[in-house]
């Protein structure tokens, strides 16, 4: 039996473990709910000698990247599958980019120098922008009171369905290495997503504002300080990957029938006061 070791069982990684096993995989990962601990040394080496292939979701932190800074020789002759992000590209101005578009030269400099690194072992990097799914959605920060409406005209962010990033992740363990920007066909505005889930929910949209109006976070605000739409043309020719959910109203409209069957929305009825975290 094949064997895929995972670094970082989280929220989209669980989902690819769940796949890749219905493909007859047996994964051992670390992580909050994984099988080992990432600490766990010993343990972990023996697994990773015993596995054929190893993605990481583990974001760098502030030495480096955790698992090339831990494991990194015990890495040499696996296939290597890295979940990274688009912010490696900065801000483009609501540009398209692919993966040939120079990266680093944004806030995120850390992901870039571990997607650079990940990239010199020969890694497949699966270049992710803003993750949606079940239980993660405009439709939890329009409920909790926490989504915004801001004003920025022109302003465009790109985004994916989880199932599409598993979709695509699972296929990516047969291709050859290199960089994969993943995303949806319909880059556009925070704003038209979170109208599109007030309509879902049969809510008023919260009102329009400025940046400066808003109390948000330091995070939250540096959301708003990139501006790109992140082309996906390789993989769907490489990968032969099609997104399940082309655009972000499909992919609330599914989020939405999963959550109306545990948790019924009365319609009308006004969200809690808002909070100071957009995201």
């Amino acid at each position: 039996m094949k064997r895929l070791f995972i670094f970082g069982l989280g929220y989209t990684a669980a989902r690819i473990a769940a796949a890749a096993q219905t493909k007859g995989w047996e994964v051992v990962s670390t992580g909050r709910h994984g099988t080992l601990s990432f600490d766990d040394d010993g343990s972990v080496r023996i697994a990773l000698a015993d596995s054929d292939q190893v993605l990481s979701s583990v974001p760098p932190g502030v030495d480096g990247d955790p698992v090339l800074e831990r494991y990194g020789p015990a890495l040499a002759g696996k296939g290597l599958t890295y979940l990274s992000a688009t912010g490696v590209y900065g801000d483009t101005g609501g540009a398209w980019v692919d993966e040939t578009a120079p990266t680093g030269t944004g806030r995120r400099t850390a992901r870039a120098e571990a997607d650079a690194a990940w990239l010199a072992r020969g890694a497949r990097v699966l270049r992710l922008p803003g993750i949606y799914g079940p239980g993660r959605s405009a439709l939890e920060r329009v409920r909790e009171g926490k989504a915004h409406r801001i004003a920025l005209p022109g302003q465009v962010f790109s985004r994916i369905h989880v199932d599409d990033i598993v979709s695509a992740a699972v296929a990516v363990l047969e291709a050859p290495p290199g960089a994969y920007n993943l995303a949806d066909d319909l880059p556009c505005s925070q704003n038209a997503v979170i109208e599109e889930a007030c309509r879902l929910l049969g809510l008023e949209p919260p009102p329009l504002q400025s940046l400066d109006a808003v109390d948000l976070s330091p995070m939250a605000r540096a959301f708003y300080a990139e501006n790109r739409r992140i082309a996906n043309g390789k993989a769907k020719r490489v990968l032969g990957w099609q997104p399940r959910y082309p655009t972000f109203r499909e992919g609330l409209s599914a989020c939405f029938g999963e959550s109306a069957i545990s948790r019924p929305i009365i319609a009308n009825t006004a969200p809690p006061p808002a909070s100071a975290d957009q995201r």
